[in-house]
C-alpha cells in the first residue's frame, strides 16, 4: 500500500524533519521486517537522511548548497528555478530504510528530511512499506 504525506513548507529553502510521520506509518503497517521507501515526486524538492540532534547541521547544509548553487547564475531555464532543480538532483528523490522489529533502522542521530528548494509549497511525500514476507 502506498501512503501519501502532505507537507506544507514555510520557507524558500528548508529541511523538514518527517521522521515521526514516516515512523508512525511503519508502526501502523504492522510490518515487522522489511524496507521503507520514502520518495518525493517533485523536481525542486528532495529527500535525504542526516543528523537531527543539532539544527545547525540542516542550516549548514542549506548554506553550503546556496554557496555552491546560487539562485541566480545565468541559468537558461525560463522558470528561474534551475538552482532548485540542481539541488534536488544532488540530494536525490528517495531513501530506503530497513525496518526491523516494526521500526525504522535509523542511526542514533539520523532523521529523514524533505528538502525544499523552491518554496513555500504544498509537497507530497510517498511512503511504501515492504514486508520481507510479501
Amino acid at each position: 500500500m502506498l501512503h501519501e504525506l502532505q507537507i506544507q513548507t514555510l520557507a524558500h529553502s528548508s529541511l523538514e524533519d518527517i521522521t515521526g510521520r514516516v515512523s508512525q506509518l511503519v508502526r501502523d503497517s504492522r510490518v515487522r521486517s522489511g524496507f521503507c521507501c520514502v520518495y518525493v515526486p517533485h523536481t525542486t524538492a528532495g529527500i535525504t537522511i542526516n543528523e537531527n540532534a543539532d539544527p545547525h547541521v540542516a542550516q549548514d547544509i542549506l548554506m553550503e548548497l546556496d554557496k555552491r548553487i546560487p539562485w541566480r547564475d545565468g541559468y537558461s531555464h525560463l522558470e528561474g528555478n534551475s538552482a532548485a532543480h540542481i539541488k534536488a538532483s544532488l540530494l536525490g528523490f528517495d531513501v530506503m530504510v530497513p525496518v526491523e522489529d516494526g521500526r525504522l533502522m535509523l542511526g542514533t542521530w539520523q532523521a529523514i528530511y524533505l528538502a525544499e528548494f523552491d518554496g513555500p509549497r504544498q509537497r507530497h511525500v510517498w511512503v511504501k512499506i515492504i514486508s520481507d514476507l510479501a
